[in-house]
């Protein structure tokens, strides 16, 4: 005689979970995808971001809710549940690990090799069609201090080249991190500074950020220095200061390479 055998059904907040977690993975990449199309405004790629986060958080509460109805009466989705938190787990990673920082590091988003003096970005027509009009404002000395405890190796650059070598070496370096060349003035003029303004992105939702460098001559030398600034947020998480470094780096891979 056979007999009928009736498995458990899924629970329905795992079920759930694992689709809003998708939902989430999806959410995210939308807003990857929007920051990164020239023609989206940012906010519409921030809204997107938000809601991926939104749909992340409610996914692992259900998941969780789910693991409590699982234990409690034998349904199925176990599958499911795991596979809930590891899609959630996706979208909350980084914002998890800028929150990090953000406690870590002083409120800036604007950090430069020359807290006295730091350079300015050209206002010329052509620099600030390629910004949008946007113009980065002036920050009081006393908020940049602040920098000085929490980036204390962000300092001026000062190369054994004259500054016409040293301006055509800058083009190469700017050009090899892939920044987005914006305007260049040649050393010369008055004081014989030379000028170069560019635009890099963010490494993950492909934000615009200005950056600035500013070239004085010296004795047998060069004095660098440069200035990254973030467009949005009052918090850079120290991307500029990142910036700052791989700049150094990277000029410093082209001496070598030069000698």
């Amino acid at each position: 005689m056979r007999r009928l055998i009736l498995e458990e059904p899924y629970s329905r907040a795992a079920i759930w979970s694992r689709r809003l977690a998708a939902a989430a993975i999806v959410a995210s990449l939308a807003a990857v995808g929007l920051a990164r199309v020239d023609r989206f405004d940012s906010n519409l790629a921030l809204t997107a971001l938000w809601v991926g986060l939104f749909l992340a958080g409610a996914a692992l509460l259900l998941a969780a809710a789910g693991a409590v109805v699982i234990w409690r009466t034998g349904r199925r989705g176990v599958g499911l549940v795991l596979a809930a938190v590891l899609l959630a787990a996706a979208p909350l990673a980084f914002p998890l690990w800028l929150t990090a920082q953000a406690f870590r590091l002083p409120v800036l988003n604007d950090i430069s090799t020359d807290l006295v003096d730091p350079p300015e970005f050209s206002r010329s027509a052509v620099a600030l069609a390629a910004r949008g009009g946007h113009i980065p404002p002036f920050v009081d000395p006393k908020r940049r201090e602040a920098q000085r405890a929490a980036y204390p190796a962000t300092q001026p650059i000062i190369i054994d080249l004259e500054v016409d070598e040293a301006h055509a070496l800058l083009l190469k370096v700017v050009g090899a991190l892939k920044w987005r060349l914006v305007e260049q003035r040649p050393p010369g003029g008055r004081f014989g500074f030379g000028h170069i303004d560019a635009i890099d992105r963010t490494l993950v939702m492909g934000f615009r950020d200005d950056v600035t460098i500013r070239l004085r001559p010296l004795a047998g030398q060069s004095r660098i220095d440069i200035r990254s600034v973030s467009r949005l947020g009052r918090h850079d998480f120290g991307a500029n200061a990142r910036r700052i470094a791989a700049f150094a780096e990277e000029l410093q891979t082209q001496l070598d390479e030069g000698r």
